[in-house]
């Protein structure tokens, strides 16, 4: 049963991504941290075998992602609201041919690949209809399907903490079997920046973690000066 991974992705324009770190980090930096966790995150589902891979930008955004990702299949992304665009992406995928679908995006730079596998494992059993990946701030960073559900994607409060609850609220109201991946987390916010994970020499996101180190090294006071011997 073929397989597609599905990336929602944005261009990194200063003032429209990770804006939520605006402030701490000035809108440029912020910019600059998105496209090192986007290039992470694509870095690293490139290299999973057997997946087909397609990249969903946001409208207008297209020419930024062909000049960048010339190799990678692109679509953009249709609807009002999230919902309708990750249930258009869904629907173009099976419509295609596909049978487990995926989707992802780009705000757990270092979420093991492993996690993203396992989905597609999952939804082999027969009893298995959809699979979520929790994030910690009560949202998901995955879902995958095997067949389009319009139901999972209508009525869910997006952007808020009770995205995965409604979600499977939802999914039962449709007579769905879900399960769930071990939990991760987004990097979202001030505190998020300060995970020892996403710094630590075996960091899977070696951009974000470069990024974030000098960074560091940028807002940490000087050490004092410590004075020639004989001096006064």
């Amino acid at each position: 049963m073929s397989k597609t991974l599905l990336i929602f992705a944005k261009k990194p324009t200063p003032g429209r991504v990770k804006t939520r770190l605006v402030p701490p980090l000035s809108a440029d930096d912020a910019a600059e941290l998105y496209r090192c966790m986007l290039f992470d995150v694509l870095r690293k589902v490139g290299q999973m075998t057997g997946v087909d891979r397609q990249l969903c930008y946001e409208e207008g955004e297209g020419a930024y992602f062909r000049d960048a990702l010339p190799e990678w299949e692109l679509f953009p992304q249709e609807g009002n609201d999230l919902g309708e665009r990750m249930g258009g992406a869904f629907r173009r995928a099976f419509d295609r041919g596909y049978g487990r679908v995926a989707i992802i995006g780009t705000d757990s730079p270092d979420l093991p690949v492993a996690f993203i596998g396992r989905a597609y494992e999952l939804l082999a059993d027969p009893a298995v209809d959809a699979v979520f990946g929790p994030s910690e701030d009560g949202g998901y960073y995955l879902l995958a399907l095997k067949r389009f559900h319009p139901a999972l994607f209508a009525a869910i409060p997006w952007s808020t903490g009770e995205v995965l609850e409604r979600s499977l609220a939802r999914a039962a109201e449709a007579g769905l079997a879900t399960t769930l991946l071990p939990p991760w987390y987004d990097v979202d916010t001030a505190d998020d920046l300060r995970r020892p994970a996403l710094v630590a020499p075996e960091s899977t996101a070696p951009l974000t973690r470069e990024f974030l180190l000098g960074l560091a090294r940028l807002t940490s006071p000087h050490p004092p000066r410590t004075p020639a011997a004989g001096g006064r």
